[in-house]
């Protein structure tokens, strides 16, 4: 298991294993403190772009602060909901990867959202779901708001995604990466 520091996320070492690379362009779909949203930026570089989106505007404003604070100019933000089809306001087939982050428990629209990162995906582009497993305990949400990866990859078949393969995350989160 690779657990960082307090038992969160390895966010460099997951972006590290995405393939992301200079150039792309990346949404973080429910960016909330924005950790992905700069280690996607620093990897994409100047010639890339990270479209951060929340539905809470504070955390959207935190994120564009910290990222103009490491002069990161490739970040762009993005109020909206994900629920709403159309709500990100990014181009259909634009997306090299959509990242989505703990997202999807906090929602009883889960279909709606995967349908909308997939809609802003670039043919032969990637969704990334990162989530917290059913049944592991420990920190996160109850276990009755968590989901199946098999529902996960249900909406995502839904959506014109097919899995691709599956990411190590750690011991409360999986990891789903689906390509169009």
């Amino acid at each position: 298991m690779y657990m960082a520091e307090g038992s969160f996320l390895d966010v460099d070492r997951i972006v590290g294993s995405l393939g992301v690379v200079a150039g792309q362009h990346v949404a973080d779909l429910g960016c909330g403190s924005g950790y992905f949203t700069i280690a996607l930026a620093k990897v994409v570089g100047a010639s890339g772009v990270v479209t951060a989106v929340d539905v809470m505007q504070e955390p959207l404003q935190a994120v564009q602060a910290h990222a103009e604070s490491m002069g990161l100019k490739n970040v762009q933000t993005v109020r909206a909901d994900l629920e709403v089809a159309g709500g990100t306001k990014i181009a259909d087939n634009s997306q090299d990867l959509a990242l989505l982050k703990n997202v999807l428990f906090q929602s009883q629209k889960k279909d709606a959202i995967v349908a909308e990162a997939a809609r802003i995906l670039k043919p032969g582009g990637r969704l990334v779901v990162i989530d917290w497993k059913k049944g592991a305990g420990g920190l996160g949400p109850p276990d009755d708001l968590r989901t199946d990866e098999s529902a996960i990859q249900q909406f995502a078949t839904a959506a014109g995604l097919r899995l691709s393969c599956q990411l190590a995350a750690d011991q409360f989160h999986f990891g789903l990466v689906f390509l169009k």
